[in-house]
C-alpha cells in the first residue's frame, strides 16, 4: 500500500520533469517530507484549462487532496480511506474505474515511506484482516535519485451544501494506484534487513517511468482494456529501500530528518 511519502521538490522542478504548461504559484506547497492521508498533494494531470475556447488539453501541476471521493458520493467522508486503488480491480471497482477511464494522474514524489512486517503479518495484510502494529519504518525511492511518478486517479465531487460560487464547492481529490510489490533484489539494500520490497510489504506504489507518462496522462485513451496494460509493473532493478527514523510514524513529525538513511534498524523494532 502506500500510506506515506516524502514529497520536497519545488513546483518549477517538477514543471522541468513533466514538461508542464500551467500551474499556479499560489497554489505551491511546501516541501512535505510526511505526507499523510487527507493532505493537499501536488499531481500531474491532461486537461483542458477551464473555460478555454481551446478544448486541446494542456499538461498542468494540480493540487489536491489525497483520499478520492467519487462523484456520486453523499458525504466527502469516506475519502480518507480511498487512499490507494488496486492495480488488479482498479477497472471494474465502481469508486474507480470512471476516473480509470479518463481522469488519471501522476502524483510526484521523493519516495515513500513503508513499515516492515513479519511474515505472518504479511499474510494476513494480503486477506485484508486487521494485523499488529507496524515495526521498523523503510524508505523506499528511485535509487537514480529521479522523482518517484506514482500512477493516480483523480475525481472531482460537488458539495451541494454550497453555492456554485463558493471556494469550497467542488473538491478534486486523489487516489495511489498500487501493484503487487517486487520479490527481486533492491538496486540497493540495506546491509540487514529486507532484500526485496516484498519482504518490506506485500503492496507498493505503481511507479511510471517517463516512456509511459505520456500515455498514462492521455485523457483521449479510454478503452479499458489498452489502459489496463498501462497497470504493468515497472522493471525491476530500479528501487532502493534503507532504514529511517520511526519520529516518521507520527504525522505532526515533518523535516528532511526522517529521510536520514540509518546504519540499520532502531533498537527496539523489529524486522
Amino acid at each position: 500500500m502506500c500510506g506515506r511519502y516524502a514529497a520536497s521538490r519545488r513546483p518549477e522542478d517538477l514543471a522541468g520533469i513533466f514538461e508542464i504548461e500551467k500551474w499556479e504559484p499560489e497554489e505551491a506547497l511546501a516541501p512535505d517530507y510526511n505526507v499523510a492521508p487527507t493532505k493537499e498533494v501536488y499531481a500531474v494531470l491532461d486537461r483542458p484549462l477551464k473555460d478555454a475556447e481551446d478544448p486541446k488539453p494542456v499538461r498542468q501541476l494540480r493540487t489536491l487532496k489525497w483520499g478520492l471521493v467519487p462523484s456520486w458520493s453523499k458525504t466527502p467522508e469516506g475519502g480518507a480511506r480511498m487512499i490507494n486503488a488496486r492495480a488488479e480491480t482498479v477497472h471494474e471497482k465502481p469508486s474507480y474505474r470512471r476516473a480509470f477511464a479518463t481522469r488519471r494522474c501522476i502524483i510526484p514524489a521523493d519516495g515513500y515511506f513503508e513499515w516492515v512486517t513479519g511474515s505472518g503479518e504479511r499474510d494476513l495484510e494480503v486477506e485484508g484482516k486487521k494485523k499488529r502494529p507496524r515495526k521498523q519504518p523503510y524508505f523506499v525511492l528511485p535509487a537514480d535519485g529521479s522523482v518517484f511518478a506514482m500512477a493516480g486517479l483523480y475525481e472531482f465531487w460537488r458539495d451541494k451544501t454550497l453555492p456554485d460560487d463558493h471556494p469550497r464547492a467542488w473538491w478534486v481529490t486523489c487516489s495511489v494506484i498500487t501493484t503487487e510489490a517486487e520479490t527481486s533484489p533492491l538496486a540497493v539494500g540495506p546491509e540487514e534487513g529486507p532484500r526485496a520490497l516484498a519482504d518490506i510489504h506485500p503492496r507498493m506504489p505503481l511507479m511510471l517511468t517517463p516512456d509511459r507518462w505520456d500515455s498514462w496522462l492521455d485523457p483521449s485513451r479510454t478503452d479499458v482494456e489498452d489502459l489496463r496494460s498501462l497497470l504493468a509493473p515497472p522493471p525491476e532493478g530500479l528501487m532502493r529501500a534503507y532504514p529511517v527514523s520511526t519520529a516518521v510514524s507520527n504525522v505532526r513529525n515533518n523535516g528532511p530528518e526522517l529521510l536520514k538513511e540509518l546504519e540499520g534498524p532502531e533498537e527496539g523494532t523489529l524486522f
